[in-house]
């Protein structure tokens, strides 16, 4: 009993300080996205997009990049501009640029990990929109996605908005309210998956041995990191096997990876477990209700063969050209997160910025409800109601543990 509730107090601890290192990059990271997302239209992006060629990819992937990293989010705009008349290519390669290379995933994955995770998000992202378009390319799904068409045609469009000129929009408080709307709504996208994600991340650090890992793992525990081929194959296999049953977004996801690459997990399998967040079984029940089923297992074969060969050929080219990280990573869960430090003074700043963007956001509240910076939510169901329930029992769990914490 005494060991269960030290590893309770310890989880719970671990948990919050996970949260506490990451703070300010989330402020950061959603603040950034609130200020791109509402100067930067959908409006905007749609009319970029109608083809297939290098040039609408490329802007499809730079729209994803400046545009919100909430999986569930992306989903539903990716879906607003298939619908609108965008190719699916770049509607694709929007998908994964918003999951994959947007500005704060890569703030927290450098907090968690090292910067060769950073470069291999980035360099993965590229690499899979690039595999992706090939095998979109190669297999020719021309009917299922006439038949994605036809489904949404039942849907009602939007009404036509003006769009208003940035230059301008910027330099007005009606402006900044609205990047205040955006950056409370970015959080309420995301606060369910962080505590969840961020909670399991601090059980898994207290309560799992290492010994689970070298059975998930082939070829982990053995003392060095020199794995063959089929081992590393195994782990860019079961990295998104693993992700699947977390069902957590990708910022949620980033402690875990963190705790799999101390525990001795291959590059090849953090990086598969990172990118995987599009993979999990609540996106594919997304996507079934957007296009149906078969576009669905479609899009999701189509993303595990990207992701497995982008996280291969990132692992062989970081180890050909030198950039393969040591170690174990940050080993994050034997830090004190609580010192006084630059994270610390990064937390009180970032904190304030928080505060006067929530602030914008009630001033007159009722002015921006009717604009969300141009993004298209996803709707909640479900799926919604159960991480909110999976939350708040998260609450409850660290409040506990950090009692027993203070106590043992």
């Amino acid at each position: 009993m005494n060991d269960f509730l030290k590893n309770w107090g310890d989880a719970a601890y671990t948990s919050v300080g996970f949260f506490w290192s990451a703070l300010w990059a989330f402020a950061l990271g959603y603040a950034i996205s609130s200020m791109i997302q509402v100067f930067v239209t959908q409006e905007r992006m749609k009319k970029s997009m109608g083809k297939a060629g290098g040039k609408e990819v490329g802007l499809a992937a730079f729209f994803g990049f400046i545009s919100s990293s909430c999986s569930f989010a992306a989903l539903a705009t990716a879906k607003s501009l298939f619908k609108k008349g965008a190719g699916f290519v770049p509607s694709m390669a929007f998908l994964l640029s918003s999951t994959n290379l947007v500005i704060e995933l890569g703030i927290v994955i450098s907090i968690f990990l090292s910067w060769q995770f950073v470069v291999g998000e980035y360099v993965g992202g590229i690499l899979l929109i690039l595999i992706s378009w090939a095998f979109i390319k190669i297999t020719n799904p021309k009917k299922l996605v006439e038949n994605a068409r036809k489904k949404l045609k039942g849907e009602d469009d939007d009404a036509k908005k003006n769009i208003p000129d940035w230059r301008k929009e910027i330099k007005t408080l009606r402006g900044w309210k609205k990047v205040g709307n955006r950056y409370v709504m970015e959080w309420d996208m995301v606060w369910k998956d962080v505590t969840v994600g961020f909670t399991i991340a601090g059980i898994i650090a207290a309560f799992v041995p290492a010994a689970f890992f070298e059975t998930l793992f082939i070829g982990v525990g053995n003392g060095n990191h020199d794995f063959s081929f089929l081992e590393i194959l195994e782990h860019s296999i079961v990295g998104p096997v693993a992700a699947f049953m977390t069902f957590i977004g990708s910022m949620g996801n980033i402690p875990l990876a963190s705790l799999l690459y101390s525990n001795g997990v291959s590059f090849a399998g953090v990086m598969a477990f990172i990118f995987s967040d599009l993979v999990v079984f609540p996106v594919l029940r997304i996507h079934a209700n957007y296009y149906g089923w078969k576009m669905s297992l479609y899009i999701a074969l189509m993303l595990f063969v990207a992701l497995v060969a982008s996280s291969l050929l990132l692992h062989y080219g970081f180890e050909f050209s030198g950039f393969m990280p040591e170690g174990d990573g940050n080993s994050m869960k034997d830090q004190d997160h609580f010192t006084i430090n630059y994270t610390f003074f990064l937390n009180i700043g970032f904190l304030l910025v928080s505060v006067a963007l929530v602030w914008l956001f009630f001033k007159k509240k009722k002015d921006t409800n009717h604009n969300h910076g141009g993004m298209e939510m996803a709707s909640k169901g479900k799926l919604d109601v159960i991480l909110k329930w999976l939350a708040w029992v998260s609450y409850l769990w660290l409040a506990g543990g950090l009692i027993v914490y203070g106590l043992v």
